[in-house]
C-alpha cells in the first residue's frame, strides 16, 4: 500500500520543477561607449545562470591580467582570447550580486566592469549574450555606420529578391519577354509608331504599342562607340519630368550589356492605371539612363496608345 504522505512531497516537486521553467530569460546584444571620465562608475554587465555572455573588444585582451574576483563557486573560470571574454555563471545572481571583472587589453588598458543581474520580474529577466564594448565614439560610429551599410545592402537584397518573385509570376513582365524575343502575336499589342535617331554614339530604333489594357514600348540600341560596353542604368516613368516618383512598370532587357559594335533590346510595359490621374488621363515619359548617370532616351507615351 502507498505511503499517502508521499503525494504532497511529489506534488511540491512538480510545482516546483514548473516554477523554476516558468522564468524566461531575454538574450540581448548591447553597445556599451566607455567613458574617460575618472569618476565614471564601472558599467555593469547582466548575466543569468547557465547562459554565456561575450564581451568584444576593439582590441586584443591580455589573458594573463583579465580577472573576475571571487568567481569560485560562482563562474565557470574566465575565458579569454583574441578579442573575446566569456563569462559563464554556473546559477542565477541576485540584484544585490557584485563581482568585479577586471580586463586589461595587451596595449596595458585596464577595463573594469560589475558583474550582477538585473533587477526585473522573476518570470522575466534580460541577459546579456554579447556586450560589444568602444573605447571612443569614433571607433562606434565607425562600427555603426559599416553596420547600417550592411543592412542597407540586406534590405536591398530582399526587396530585389521579393521583386524577381513577383516578376516570375507577373503578366507584365511575361509580355516584355513575348515583345524581346519577337512574339508579338503572343500579346495583345499592336504597332502604333516607329521612330529612329542617333544618340550620343548610338543608333536608337524605338517602337510604340498599344492596347485596350496597357502601353509597350520596345527600344533597340546599336552601340556604334568604342568606350566600352553600355550597361542599364536607372530607368523612370513619369507623368512629369519634375516629379520624383516613378510610375509602376515592367522591364526586360537583353543583353544585360551592350559591347562595342553590338545590339541589344529594352521592352517596358506600362499598365492603363500608370496613365490615371485625380484630373484624367495623363501622358507619361520614360527616361532611360546609362549606368554613368547620363541620360540617352526619352520615350513620350501618349495616353491615347490606351484604346478605348
Amino acid at each position: 500500500m502507498r505511503n499517502p504522505l508521499l503525494l504532497p512531497s511529489a506534488l511540491l516537486l512538480v510545482l516546483g520543477a514548473s516554477g523554476a521553467v516558468a522564468q524566461r530569460r531575454v538574450p540581448v546584444e548591447r553597445t556599451l561607449v566607455l567613458s574617460e571620465h575618472p569618476r565614471q562608475e564601472a558599467p555593469r554587465v547582466y548575466v543569468g545562470g547557465g547562459v554565456s555572455t561575450v564581451l568584444r573588444f576593439e582590441t586584443p585582451c591580455d589573458p594573463e591580467r583579465t580577472k573576475l574576483l571571487g568567481w569560485e563557486g560562482h563562474f565557470e573560470p574566465v575565458l579569454c582570447g583574441g578579442r573575446s571574454v566569456l563569462l559563464h555563471p554556473l546559477r542565477d545572481l541576485t540584484p544585490e550580486d557584485r563581482f568585479m571583472l577586471l580586463v586589461t587589453l595587451t596595449d596595458g588598458t585596464e577595463r573594469p566592469f560589475v558583474v550582477t543581474s538585473h533587477q526585473q520580474s522573476y518570470e522575466v529577466r534580460e541577459v546579456d549574450q554579447q556586450v560589444n564594448v568602444f573605447a571612443d565614439r569614433e571607433g562606434y560610429a565607425a562600427v555603426l555606420a559599416s553596420l547600417q551599410r550592411a543592412l542597407k545592402s540586406e534590405r536591398r537584397l530582399r526587396e530585389e529578391n521579393e521583386r524577381y518573385k513577383q516578376e516570375e509570376t507577373s503578366l507584365d513582365h511575361a509580355y516584355a519577354t513575348f515583345l524581346l524575343h519577337g512574339g508579338i502575336k503572343k500579346t495583345p499589342f499592336r504597332m502604333a509608331e516607329t521612330t529612329v535617331l542617333k544618340v550620343d554614339g548610338m543608333d536608337v530604333a524605338i517602337q510604340t504599342f498599344s492596347s485596350a489594357t496597357k502601353a509597350a514600348t520596345l527600344i533597340k540600341i546599336t552601340h556604334l562607340g568604342s568606350d566600352g560596353p553600355w550597361r542599364l542604368g536607372e530607368v523612370r516613368l513619369t507623368a512629369d519630368l519634375s516629379e520624383r516618383t516613378t510610375k509602376p512598370f515592367a522591364l526586360r532587357m537583353k543583353p544585360i550589356e551592350i559591347v562595342p559594335g553590338a545590339a541589344g533590346t529594352i521592352a517596358v510595359i506600362a499598365d492603363k492605371s500608370a496613365f490615371l490621374s485625380e484630373q484624367g488621363p495623363v501622358d507619361l515619359t520614360l527616361e532611360i539612363h546609362r549606368d554613368d548617370g547620363s541620360q540617352q532616351v526619352v520615350v513620350f507615351l501618349d495616353h491615347r496608345l490606351i484604346r478605348e
